[in-house]
């Protein structure tokens, strides 16, 4: 645990939302142990009431969960807090569940059972990912005078109307940004969108999903779409120069 002015600082602050009470405070302890700041929740109801009070850098979240399950939650909480990191933990390995999951917006699954070196290590890649977003030159882009994305406050407007985008889409957008004119293999958004590693990828058709719903949202015509191209046998390319205002 870091240390400021004397007095130790949480890594970061972690929701664990599991309705199995041993699995849930074994998480804490573990976590505890790690240096993070932790608090509980057994249901959705309990978190939703807990999120404006312990304000967490990331969720742990079970997927079977009593009342609302956890892609209920998922997507309530996606639109109350787009910038909120949601880590799934599941006992389901059917690629749809995952699939779903994702789709959803959450940032990452971990399936039960799970070790535990894994599951602090892709809670320290998401919190790592998350302190490397928004470099200064992607802050706001402007394509063709007729998009505008703000990446720092998480805005999107299309012809100057409100466009709700998830915080997966505006990733997604930003390292288009960044590499517009060139080809971006699906897998290459997995690895730097999603943080998975190049020997443990998932379906490519959760990119596929997502830039469907891009395209349905930011093109005139999302049949023939111009701004988010597909490169045959390659992946998607960014068809317009990003105007830094």
């Amino acid at each position: 645990m870091k240390r400021r002015s004397g007095y130790p600082v949480p890594e970061a602050r972690i929701l664990v939302v599991e309705d199995d009470v041993s699995i849930r405070s074994g998480l804490r302890v573990t976590m505890e142990l790690e240096g993070f700041a932790v608090e509980e929740a057994c249901d959705g109801v309990e978190t939703m009431r807990k999120l404006p009070v312990f304000l967490p850098d990331l969720i742990l979240l079970d997927l079977m969960l009593p009342g609302k399950s956890g892609f209920d939650i998922c997507r309530e909480i996606r639109a109350q807090k787009p910038e909120l990191l949601i880590l799934m933990l599941t006992a389901r390995s059917d690629e749809a569940s995952k699939v779903a999951g994702l789709t959803l917006g959450a940032d990452d699954y971990v399936t039960k059972p799970f070790s535990l070196a894994e599951l602090i290590a892709r809670i320290r890649n998401l919190l790592r990912r998350k302190a490397m977003r928004t470099p200064p030159h992607v802050e706001v882009v402007e394509w063709d005078g007729r998009i505008r994305v703000d990446f720092k406050q998480f805005r999107c407007w299309v012809n100057g109307q409100a466009v709700e985008l998830s915080t997966r889409e505006f990733e997604i957008l930003r390292d288009f940004a960044s590499h517009p004119g060139e080809v971006v293999r699906r897998e290459d958004l997995l690895e730097r969108v999603w943080g998975y590693s190049p020997d443990n990828l998932p379906s490519t058709r959760t990119v596929d999903n997502f830039l469907m719903r891009l395209r349905q949202k930011l093109e005139e015509d999302p049949a023939s779409p111009r701004l988010l191209t597909s490169v045959r046998g390659a992946g998607y390319r960014l068809d317009a120069s990003p105007a830094v205002p």
